[in-house]
């Protein structure tokens, strides 16, 4: 089916469809003379998208740009650095600190109470 009645299956104008499109939300796919044809996967693709963005509170911008964040390793690194940066996310720890800390705890609790008696 072409892009006004996908459109109107869907429930939004053919430009939104468009837009979605562009932002990179529905598969590659187009027939020979750069028209755009949808059938059943394509329209279940932009159902699950839009489902996705009410379910979650974001725009198809956002939703298109997450798709970006785990699909490009650099950009995924970018919006890591940031969120550990802004402490939305937890720097992990490296083992070596982590068995660092763990020796100096046993230490701290097994160190003998040493007390000093004067004569």
């Amino acid at each position: 089916m072409r892009i006004t009645e996908a459109a109107r299956r869907l429930g939004m104008s053919p430009r939104m469809l468009r837009y979605r499109e562009a932002l990179g939300l529905l598969p590659p796919v187009r027939e020979q003379g750069a028209h755009r044809r949808f059938g059943p996967e394509e329209l279940a693709a932009v159902a699950q998208g839009v489902e996705l963005e009410k379910r979650f509170d974001v725009s198809p911008a956002e939703l298109a740009f997450a798709l970006r964040v785990l699909s490009e390793p650099t950009v995924a690194a970018a919006v890591r650095d940031l969120g550990i940066r802004i402490g939305r996310i937890a720097v992990p720890r490296r083992a070596l600190d982590f068995e660092k800390e763990k020796a100096l705890r046993l230490l701290r609790t097994s160190a003998p109470a040493h007390t000093s008696k004067k004569s």
